[in-house]
């Protein structure tokens, strides 16, 4: 049995609501207890679960590394799903440490947007000493639309210039690969109900031959496929996310028509330039969650042009589930519970708020049953705050992570 830590919140945000005077009890890395017993406190502040940032390239663009020299995106084809972005991960960027300092433990790295399927998406724990421990959970894939996959012309292989064009490209990529999975279907099949046959008669097989030779045909079906036609079937199969960079009104249309003709798994990743209501509902009629931000930075395309703050009400007013992100380093990783701001002078509560970087980002991104909450059995992943979380100078007293105590003021 590990040590026991006792943790004692004067308020407790446990993602979900607003507690008073909790303890929280620790063991083994994990949550065991929320109680109102008085016991003798290790630490005690205002408390919150480690912040989780839903779509980064923390550690891909590196603090104080030149921008030639970055690895957030591969310029060698528009479709490069087997993309792994750990491995271009470097532990060694400051930002790491950052992070950990103001509370985001967790990370979603995805590769940049320059392609239409630019690699995986992989959530990380950014207090990892290296990529040998980081990886929390293999999410699913990046994909992009709009002006990003149409703007890499310089780039190799086939590039469209126009949005038509990407649009086009992607949907025949699509189809081209769901149609040879049709026909090694039908080969396959075909194959498996001729060997039925020869379970009676003159040419019958040994019940051992007939399983030896339908398991070469289904295994002569699965070498039909290339690794990045595999990659782009498991997409196509719905059983995992694809995280798709979406920005103007218009795109996240062809979002929505995309999802459904193919029946895409997808979550809508930015979307800070859609300026009318109606279209975060649309999305929340296509079951399709937001991913929004980065808030607070600079609108440096025109795709952007509509990127008001004010855009985080219309978000707040729809019906649309969303959580937040920093999109690093467009927005810095620690600045995450800053970008907060934009929703409480709307009204949010602070409870609400933190909730949106902790139980909301841990629920659209399929880890809500270890993060995002202070619940017992959870990951002892939280943070002790020296005052209120969402006043500007608050600043953590001790950074906890999966049991761990990484730091202490």
């Amino acid at each position: 049995m590990g040590k026991r830590i006792v943790v004692r919140a004067k308020v407790l945000y446990n993602g979900k609501t607003k507690l008073y005077e909790q303890n929280i009890i620790v063991e083994d890395g994990k949550i065991i207890e929320i109680t109102k017993k008085n016991e003798k406190a290790d630490y005690e502040g205002y408390v919150t679960p480690a912040f989780i940032d839903a779509h980064s390239h923390i550690g891909m663009f590196r603090d104080g590394e030149p921008g030639d020299e970055s690895e957030g995106n591969d310029i060698s084809n528009q479709f490069m799903p087997l993309n792994d972005p750990l491995n271009s991960i470097y532990f060694d960027d400051r930002a790491f440490k950052d992070a950990v300092d103001f509370g985001v433990l967790y990370s979603c790295v995805v590769p940049g947007s320059g392609n239409l399927i630019g690699g995986r998406a992989m959530i990380i724990k950014n207090f990892a000493e290296n990529t040998k421990d980081a990886l929390l959970k293999d999410y699913g894939y990046k994909m992009a639309l709009g002006y990003n996959p149409r703007s890499t012309g310089s780039w190799r292989g086939e590039r469209p210039n126009t949005r038509m064009g990407i649009y086009s490209m992607l949907e025949a990529k699509f189809d081209t690969v769901l149609a040879k999975k049709e026909k090694a279907e039908m080969s396959r099949d075909k194959k498996v109900f001729e060997l039925d046959k020869k379970k009676t008669g003159k040419d019958k097989l040994t019940a051992k031959e007939l399983a030896f030779q339908k398991a070469q045909a289904v295994r002569e079906y699965e070498l039909e496929f290339t690794p990045d036609e595999k990659a782009i079937l498991e997409i196509l199969s719905g059983k995992v996310t694809a995280k798709i960079h979406v920005h103007k009104e218009d795109d996240v249309l062809y979002l929505i028509r995309l999802v459904k003709k193919y029946k895409i798994k997808a979550t809508a990743d930015h979307t800070c330039d859609v300026f009318h209501k109606e279209i975060y509902d649309e999305l929340a009629k296509a079951g399709i969650p937001v991913v929004f931000g980065p808030l607070g930075g600079i609108g440096g395309k025109v795709e952007l042009v509509h990127a008001y703050y004010q855009n985080a009400e219309l978000l707040m007013k729809s019906k649309a589930e969303y959580g937040l992100m920093t999109d690093h380093p467009i927005v810095w990783t620690p600045h995450l519970r800053d970008s907060l701001k934009f929703f409480l002078i709307y009204g949010m509560k602070d409870e609400e708020a933190i909730s949106m970087i902790t139980y909301k980002n841990a629920k659209i991104l399929g880890i809500d049953d270890i993060l995002g909450t202070v619940e017992k059995g959870k990951f002892a992943s939280l943070i002790v705050w020296d005052k209120e979380p969402l006043n500007i100078g608050a600043f953590p007293s001790m950074v906890m992570a999966e049991g761990k105590v990484l730091r202490k003021k």
